[in-house]
């Protein structure tokens, strides 16, 4: 994975979806607090969110007949590791694991983790050259990262549920990291929207056995408004906008585009604080200074 400066529209993009993915822990704790299990959730968002891509990719067939929908079959293994490691075992063990732990501690193993991953996993496959400033960078963002969630992570101290969801979520940075190198190369051959439904569909699908296995499945027939509209949020902002941006970017930026995930844990703060009552700490505050900083020293040219 290559790196490249990122242009000012570019990081609008990605402070959106960093948005929208930062609010989405807060959402889904409290629309499992509904009485959704983790796996229905994860579940009932992908296939709402499987329908919507569907219609929007025969709109735009139907706008543009030139748009192709094809898929090499050489490249259909990809596109089902894709699936699993970006939305099928991905979404089953983060909300496991949010249900858990809680929001914070999932927000930081991704978000912490995650760019670290793709950062080792680029030098070693695709050659790239980690600089003294990207370096210096990550160890920011690592430390803005660690105090935002600082009070978290101390708390574990012997409550066991919340060591077993620390220890679950730990497994999503790696699925992440490979979802997003194998992500890129099919981002320089598909069209990155293309690549993002595909994965969508497939991934809901591979999803339904779970849900029928725990036997959860037809708690879409029991289910209220407010896990209707959490189940929405995620399908929309989160599924379909925030996953076209990544991508889109990623196919621009490169590797530069993970480090907007260390302020995924700041958003999830302020909006755990806002929504269920959590305060922001001085841990919190000095944390989110440090992220920016460490935001613009990795992209700075």
């Amino acid at each position: 994975m290559t790196t490249r400066s990122i242009t000012p529209f570019q990081a609008f993009l990605m402070i959106l979806a960093i948005v929208f993915w930062g609010s989405s822990f807060v959402v889904v704790k409290a629309t499992i607090g509904n009485g959704l299990t983790a796996i229905a959730l994860a579940t009932f968002r992908f296939l709402v969110a499987s329908v919507l891509i569907s219609i929007i990719l025969l709109a735009r067939r139907a706008v543009n007949p030139n748009y192709s929908l094809a898929i090499d079959k050489k490249d259909l293994l990809i596109l089902l590791i894709l699936a699993l490691t970006g939305v099928t075992f991905f979404y089953i063990v983060q909300y496991t694991g949010i249900a858990l732990a809680g929001a914070s501690i999932a927000s930081i193993l991704v978000c912490l983790l995650s760019p670290i991953l793709i950062t080792l996993f680029s030098l070693r496959i695709f050659k790239d050259k980690l600089t003294k400033r990207h370096a210096f960078g990550l160890a920011i963002a690592a430390f803005g990262t660690f105090s935002v969630i600082s009070a978290d992570l101390f708390g574990l101290q012997q409550n066991q549920q919340l060591l077993m969801g620390t220890l679950i979520l730990l497994s999503t940075p790696v699925m992440w990291a490979i979802y997003s190198l194998l992500g890129e190369k099919m981002m320089n051959k598909y069209d990155p929207f293309l690549v993002v439904a595909y994965v969508t569909i497939i991934g809901g699908v591979c999803l339904v056995p779970f849900s029928f296995a725990e036997g959860s499945f037809f708690q879409i027939l029991t289910i209220g408004a407010d896990a209707w509209f959490g189940i929405l949020y995620l399908a929309v902002t989160c599924s379909i906008l925030s996953y076209w941006i990544w991508f889109y970017v990623l196919k621009k930026a490169g590797s530069t585009t993970s480090s907007f995930l260390f302020g995924e844990p700041l958003v999830t703060a302020v909006f755990a604080a806002a929504f269920i009552g959590e305060k922001l700490t001085v841990f919190v505050i000095s944390g989110a200074f440090l992220i920016f900083i460490a935001v613009y020293i990795v992209n700075s040219k």
